[in-house]
Formats: C-alpha cells, structure tokens, sequence
C-alpha cells in the first residue's frame, strides 16, 4: 500500500465534488474545479483537497510530492461500454465500408460479430490476454482507470468463459480496472443460424448459469434490435440474467425506434446503450425507471452516420447521461475518451464540462461505484491523471491527442510518459 503523497502544481484539480449521486441537468456542468489545486493521497486513498497553500500546510517530511507541473489532474475517466477481448481486426471490413459496402451487408456475407467469434474462438487464452494487455496500454494512455468489459466475441460456453476469464486477470493485475459483463446475446452464431431460440436456451440454461457460477460478470447484456435478439427474445435472457442476480444493461435502439428503450425500463436496467433511433417515448421511458443512457459517438462515426444520440435533448429532459467508448474491433475501434469527448462536442453538442461528468461521476454512478470512484473527494480511491493540458476544455478541443502525462490508480502510478 502506498504512502503518502501530495499533488501539488496543478492549474486546476478537476474533483466534480457534489451529490453523491448521478448528476443530472445543469449539475454536469459543475466541475468543482480548484485553481491552483492540490490533494493529499494516504494509503491509496484521497485525504484531502485544496489549494496549494492549504495541502503544502499539512505536509510531513516523508510525503511524496508528485508535481503536475502546470498542468490539469482529473478523476480517472471510467469507460463504461467497451469489448476489450478479441483476436484479430476487421480493417479489412474498414476498407470495404470505405467502397460503399453496409454495416448489414459485411455482416450477411458472414463479416462483423461473426468473423470475430471465428477468430476469437480459434485464439488460445495466453493469446487472447496478450493483445489485451496492448489494448489495455491505449485505454492508460487515453486517461481511463476503469472500464466496463464485456464478452460477447465467444458465443459458444466455453469462448464466453475463456474471454470472461482473460478479463478477470486483466482486473487482478492491477493497472487497468475491469468491471465485467455477459454479453454472450451478441449474435446468433453461425451454427445456430435459424435456429436462434436454441442458442438463447444455451444462454439461458448453460451459460449464465455457469458464468454465475464462477462469478466472471456483474452485469448480463444482450444486443436487442429485430435482426438480432428482438425484444420479445431478449426478454428471457434478461429475465434468467436477473433471477442468477446480474445486473442488466442493452444495447438499445441502435439501428430501430425504442423497443430496446422500452425492454431497458421495465427491467430497470442500469443502462440503456447507444440510442441512436431513440424517440421521445422512449427517453420518456428510460426516464421514467431511471435508466441511464451511454452514448457512443464513435461507433457513429466509424460507420459514417450522420445520426448519433439525442444527447442535449437527454441531459434537458434531466437523464444522467454516459459517455462511452464502445472499444471493439468494428464498428468502435477506439480506446481513446478523449476522441469521444470531441464527438460529443462537436456531434451531440454537449459542452466539455457536460462530456467530462458523463465519463467520471455519470459513469461511476451506471457501475454501481459512485461511491469508489468519478470525483476527488476526501474517502475516495485515489484514481487520477495527470493530463497535459492548462485548461480542461482543451482535452476535447485539441482532438487525436493522448493527454494523460501520468495515471494513478489507489495512489500507484501506472503509466508515466
């Protein structure tokens, strides 16, 4: 366990102190920034916050002092939406949606979620862990300390469990954390094409069983839209996830109006994810059961859209809404929070203040550990970084840049550069 230690130096401390709770409307605007801040750090824990004047004035001759140079330090960024285990890329898939070809098109000549299952399944676990450990760098370098890791590129039992348990020893090693999820109603696989209620019983009587079992996930996911898990389908895989005691999250209304909105209300999931066809029945809904919205600007961006998430209507309406990356080898092929801060900025018009809540204290809350981690206040894990720029609004204003300069994670230091 680390000592102590104090940051000292920072233009601004960023500690979005507040409600110990999701913020909603105006609240994400309110960064609770301390110019010319500083923060003590004992035992991997926050102690206190304050100016420089105020932390130097409580400091013993044996703490550490790590200076920020001038510099901003944020809570660490939670990424609360990513696929982080898979084998192999779709670059080529990039280059043929480049030529004009549709997401649905790579995916009926056998393309998308299934070329990476044929891959993924074929990778051995050490493999698998490797390229993740990579993967894992670029989430470091982007600001993240936490993310929400789902599976989902095995879809057969013992794939799910191999990636599930790659996960959990990423989590134990320490530099990154990893809340996981089931997510093994990703697609039909091809050996259970047209007969997709026989792999839905798998899911239900052998998978998440077995995933509950071995305690691999907090959470059970499935990808509801009609071409792939349509609500009235997926309402039995939530509906065993959450007699086994997961928590529930969708992917929702990506491609089709509100039946994935509605399916997230009535079981009150934690999150509803993507949005992008979301009408005001659904956000009403969502509303409603307090159902928080993650929204992943990049994958409408990868896949050339032009229709992301409702967002400023969202935040209006007083929904505690999430920023996400949505890390996976197709349509989201980025780790980067910073990138997506941009997108929601420039595509969804959400202000910087706004997109920075929705990847600390918003998303800490949509992972049941608002009371760990998204802001600097004295209790709290000491995840922070130190990003390379005088002004919070300059993360999402110079985009393509990894700003974090050092990350930290309980008071350890995981990356320097």
């Amino acid at each position: 366990m680390p000592g102590e230690i104090a940051v000292l130096n920072c233009s601004q401390l960023i500690t979005l102190a507040g409600p110990p709770r999701a913020r909603l409307g105006p609240e994400m605007r309110q960064l609770g920034i301390i110019p010319d801040g500083a923060m003590l750090v004992r035992g991997g824990r926050i102690r206190a916050t304050g100016t420089r004047a105020e932390i130097e004035a409580r400091l013993l001759s044996e703490t550490e002092v790590v200076d920020a140079g001038g510099r901003i330090v944020l809570p660490g960024f939670i990424d609360a939406h990513t696929h982080p285990v898979f084998a192999g890329t779709r670059a080529d898939e990039f280059e043929q949606r480049a030529e004009g070809a549709t997401y649905a098109e790579i995916s009926a000549r056998g393309g998308g979620i299934r070329s990476t299952v044929r891959r993924t399944r074929e990778a051995g676990e050490q493999d698998l862990l490797n390229v993740a450990r990579r993967y894992r760098e670029w989430f470091l370098r982007g600001g993240a300390t936490t993310i929400e890791a789902k599976s989902g590129y095995g879809l057969s039992l013992e794939a799910e469990l191999k990636i599930l348990r790659v996960i959990r020893q990423l989590g134990s090693e320490g530099s990154l954390q990893y809340v996981p999820t089931f997510l093994g109603a990703h697609e039909v696989p091809d050996e259970y094409r047209g007969r997709m209620d026989d792999y839905i019983q798998l899911v239900v009587r052998e998978m998440l069983p077995r995933v509950a079992e071995e305690r691999l996930a907090e959470y059970c996911d499935v990808f509801s839209e009609s071409f792939v898990f349509p609500a009235e389908k997926a309402r039995g895989i939530l509906q065993a996830a959450r007699d086994l005691g997961f928590g529930i999250r969708l992917h929702a209304d990506q491609f089709s109006a509100d039946d994935g909105a509605l399916l997230a209300a009535e079981f009150g999931a934690a999150t509803a994810d993507h949005l992008e066809c979301t009408t005001e029945r659904g956000l009403r809904a969502l509303l409603s059961a307090q159902v928080q919205p993650v929204l992943l600007p990049g994958s409408v961006y990868n896949l050339g859209s032009a229709r992301y998430p409702a967002a400023r209507r969202m935040i209006d309406m007083g929904l505690a809404v999430v920023l996400a990356t949505d890390f996976n080898p197709g349509s989201s092929p980025t780790a980067s929070i910073p990138l997506i801060l941009s997108l929601a900025c420039t595509h969804m018009k959400m202000t910087p203040a706004e997109a920075i809540t929705a990847v600390t204290m918003n998303a800490a809350h949509s992972l049941r550990r608002a009371d760990v981690i998204g802001s600097l206040e004295p209790g709290k894990r000491a995840d922070f970084a130190v990003h390379d720029c005088d002004h919070y609004r300059e993360i999402p204003y110079f985009f393509g840049r990894e700003t974090a300069r050092a990350v930290y994670i309980a008071g350890v230091r995981v990356l320097s550069r």
